[in-house]
């Protein structure tokens, strides 16, 4: 039987399958919103199932276009900051027991669930497929990236903020009906999709809330979207990784989207309310076609063995010196790794003068090594510096300085890109 055409097919999206309890038995199961809107816009939701040794098995779910992480328990602290997470709190252990007696359906530990979705997680990061979480899905992206997360948002914000209104963030009286304001920051993704919902002045929109834990400390790679009164972190973005149109997507958001409709209709609060999953969608079937058309393309002759081994060392090189150039973390390695990259470079004449450019940057650190080691610890105690003086500031205060030297670093790239280009 002919193996069937894969570029005709609709992207796939995994969704990780929550575990209840129904007549003494287990269920999985997904919230149906999720489904339709995935459908809806194009795709088709494969439900990973929540049972024991899946985690070792999502190679079987290949291909993978897009992974939706949604409801689910508590994330297993230790994956983030191990035994320290409950003493940080400064929680007492009779407000712990208070916690999880009050939230006993979500502080229940599900560590098989935690293992799947922070693998599958980890596993768009590396390939840049399009990631959405919802509420849990938001927190096991911060996590996967080094981020934390409150035990417990309402106790823990209401002894370290002062100042901060209180806000209500589980209301099991009125589960769906609950919501509570947030402040949506300008030129993020979540500004557009609600602009027309949204004053000039006060840039907030109503949003629904199920969650007691939620983001601490923000891994370094995002940038937040919205915040609660009380300076709680409700939705946040890669932004070198979101183009929907290019098949990039990796974000988060704390409230439900897909939830947030009219009592006893299934009409949306505000317009921009599907517009995650539209967007998401958008970029899961760009990044379909991305990837069928790498697949597509006739296959290059093969390289004999010597060279192709030659290339591994020059590629092994170049990573190297990009690792150290760019994130300014020294691995062990040995000298003639780096050299394989400086020789190529000065034997090459192939090369346009813009990649030679670009290539001749990264060789200056394979060559001047220790010179760049000296600048790196006079980096480190700049940002030490700097650290220091962040701590002083407000939420506010750091999410305009964030947005602020984001969009420097935008128009610095594009200036750079076009005297590179002219040179």
């Amino acid at each position: 039987m002919a193996a069937p055409n894969l570029s005709g097919v609709l992207p796939r999206v995994l969704i990780v399958s929550r575990r209840c309890v129904r007549k003494n038995k287990f269920v999985d199961f997904v919230g149906e919103y999720h489904l339709d809107l995935i459908v809806g816009y194009g795709a088709v939701p494969v439900i990973v199932p929540r049972v024991a040794g899946v985690h070792t098995l999502l190679d079987s779910f290949e291909p993978i276009h897009g992974v939706l992480l949604c409801e689910g328990e508590d994330i297993d602290p230790s994956h983030y900051e191990g035994a320290e997470a409950v003493a940080s709190t400064g929680l007492s252990p009779e407000e712990l027991d208070e916690i999880r007696r009050l939230h006993a359906s979500d502080s229940a530990v599900d560590r098989e669930k935690d293992s799947i979705e922070l693998r599958l997680a980890k596993l768009c990061l590396e390939r840049n497929i399009p990631y959405l979480g919802i509420c849990r899905g938001s927190q096991i992206l911060n996590v996967a990236c080094g981020g934390t997360l409150h035990q417990d948002v309402e106790r823990e914000l209401s002894k370290s903020s002062r100042g901060a209104v209180a806000t209500v963030h589980m209301n099991y009286d009125n589960y769906d009906g609950h919501r509570h304001p947030v402040r949506v920051i300008e030129g993020t993704p979540l500004d557009r999709w609600f602009r027309e919902s949204l004053e000039e002045e006060k840039k907030e929109i109503e949003v629904n809330s199920y969650h007691h834990q939620g983001v601490k400390r923000l891994a370094e790679r995002f940038v937040p979207m919205a915040f609660a009164p009380d300076g709680l972190v409700e939705g946040f973005y890669d932004p070198n990784s979101y183009n929907p149109e290019e098949g990039k997507f990796i974000m988060g958001l704390q409230f439900h989207p897909e939830r947030m409709r009219r009592s006893g209709s299934d009409e949306f609060d505000y317009p921009g309310c599907a517009k995650a999953y539209q967007e998401f969608v958008k970029a899961v079937i760009a990044y379909q076609k991305k990837i069928n058309s790498s697949a597509t393309i006739s296959h290059a002759p093969k390289m004999d063995q010597e060279l192709e081994k030659k290339r591994k060392i020059i590629v092994r090189s170049f990573s190297l010196a990009k690792n150290l150039y760019e994130t300014r973390q020294v691995s062990p390695f040995k000298e003639e790794d780096l050299e394989a990259g400086a020789e190529f470079l000065e034997s090459n004449t192939a090369l346009s003068l813009q990649q030679e450019q670009r290539l001749k940057q990264v060789g200056a650190t394979v060559r001047n090594a220790s010179s760049y080691l000296k600048k790196l610890k006079m980096m480190e105690e700049k940002e030490a510096m700097a650290r220091k003086l962040m701590r002083k500031m407000s939420v506010e205060q750091l999410s305009e300085l964030l947005s602020f030297y984001h969009m420097m670093g935008q128009i610095c790239s594009d200036v750079l890109q076009i005297r590179t280009t002219a040179a």
